[in-house]
C-alpha cells in the first residue's frame, strides 16, 4: 500500500495497528516509524473526523466506543485495499475472513479442515464464531454465515455446499434401558430430545405406509443447540433426530445407534455459505474460503453431508 502524509489510508493503517497492537511503540516497530510520527496521524484523523478513537495513559491506549466502531471498518477497508492490490499482482488471497457458523456444523465439518485451508491460503486468516443463534451478517461484522436448513428471503448472496439426511438416533445404552422402537407409534413411549428454539419443527416425520406421520417431540429434556442434543443421545438422556453430519462417526464407532431407519422420509438439510453481494464484488480470500469448504464436503471430509452445486442468488440467513 503506498504512503504519504496526506493519504487517509496511511492515517488509517497507522490507527489500526495502534490498536491491534495496543500502543504507538509496537505499532511504530511494525510499520518501520517513530510512535511520535504515529501519534501525529491518530491525532489528524481523529480531528478530521470529529471523534476520540483513542483514549491515551502513560500506560495504556484503549479504544473509545467510536474507536472500536472504526476499528472494525478500518480493518475491512484496509483488508480489500490490499486485497485489490494482490488481485492486480495476481497474487494469491490475503487478509482476514470472520465467519459464523452453527455449533454442530462447526465442529463436526468446519474445525477438522482450517488447518488445510490455512496452509492452502498462507495469507488468509480466520475469525471463527460458532453459535446457534441466527446472525445478521452486517451487525455482527461477518463474511461467511454458514446455515443448515432452509433459508429465509434475503439480499444475500448463497453458495450450497451441501446437503445432508436426518435420523433419529439413540444410545446403546439408552435402548438397552427402554427397548428399541420398531415403528413411529412406538415413540410414545421413549424420550425425544427436542430443541428450546421455535425455528426448528417440534415434530418428527415419518413415512409408513406411503404416507406421512408425524410424532410431537415430547421429553424431559430440551436442547439449545444440536451439539447439545447430540451429547445428551450418548449420555442415554432420549433419542435425537439430527443431521447424519454430527453422527456419523458415533454410528460407526458404535457410540450411537440409528433407530426408525425404514420409516425415515429421505429429507436432507441444506447446507449454505451466506456472503454479502454483488457477486461480481465478493472479495478473493471469501471465495476461496467457500469454495475450499465445498470442496472438503465433497470430498467427504464433512462427514455424513453431500456437496451441492454452486448456486448464487438471493436466499435467506
Amino acid at each position: 500500500m503506498a504512503h504519504g502524509d496526506g493519504n487517509r489510508l496511511y492515517e488509517m493503517e497507522a490507527f489500526a495497528a495502534v490498536a491491534e497492537l495496543g500502543g504507538f511503540s509496537a505499532a511504530g516497530r511494525a510499520l518501520g516509524k517513530t510512535p511520535s510520527a504515529l501519534n501525529k496521524l491518530v491525532a489528524r484523523l481523529e480531528a478530521r473526523l470529529g471523534a476520540r478513537l483513542l483514549t491515551r495513559t502513560t500506560r495504556a491506549v484503549r479504544l473509545t466506543a467510536e474507536g472500536e466502531a472504526f476499528h472494525q471498518r478500518a480493518l475491512r477497508i484496509l483488508a480489500e485495499v490490499e486485497e485489490a492490490e494482490s488481485e492486480a499482482r495476481g497474487g494469491a488471497p490475503r487478509g482476514r475472513v470472520r465467519v459464523n457458523a452453527n455449533l454442530p456444523f462447526g465442529v463436526h465439518c468446519l474445525l477438522p479442515v482450517v488447518r488445510s485451508f490455512l496452509e492452502a491460503n498462507p495469507g488468509v486468516t480466520l475469525d471463527l464464531v460458532l453459535t446457534d443463534e441466527v446472525v445478521d451478517l452486517v451487525e455482527r461484522r461477518a463474511d461467511v454465515a454458514i446455515r443448515v436448513g432452509p433459508l429465509r428471503a434475503s439480499g444475500l448472496l448463497a453458495r450450497k455446499l451441501g446437503e445432508s439426511p436426518v435420523a433419529v438416533v439413540a444410545s446403546p445404552d439408552y435402548l438397552a434401558r427402554r427397548g428399541t422402537p420398531h415403528t413411529p407409534a412406538d415413540l410414545g413411549a421413549h424420550e425425544r430430545i427436542g430443541f428450546t428454539f421455535a425455528r426448528t419443527l417440534q415434530d418428527w416425520p415419518f413415512r409408513q405406509g406411503g404416507e406421512e406421520v408425524r410424532v410431537p417431540v415430547r421429553g424431559a429434556v430440551r436442547a439449545g443447540d444440536g451439539e447439545t442434543a447430540r451429547r445428551l443421545a450418548l449420555a442415554g438422556a432420549g433419542l435425537a433426530r439430527l443431521a447424519l453430519f454430527q453422527v456419523t462417526d458415533d454410528l460407526e464407532a458404535g457410540r450411537l445407534v440409528r433407530v426408525l431407519e425404514a420409516f425415515e422420509p429421505g429429507d436432507a438439510l441444506e447446507i449454505h455459505a451466506l456472503f454479502l453481494g454483488p457477486a461480481g464484488s465478493v472479495p478473493a480470500r471469501v471465495r476461496a474460503f467457500v469454495e475450499f469448504l465445498a470442496s472438503a464436503l465433497g470430498s467427504g471430509r464433512g462427514a455424513g453431508a453431500r456437496a451441492g452445486r454452486s448456486r448464487e442468488g438471493a436466499s435467506g440467513r
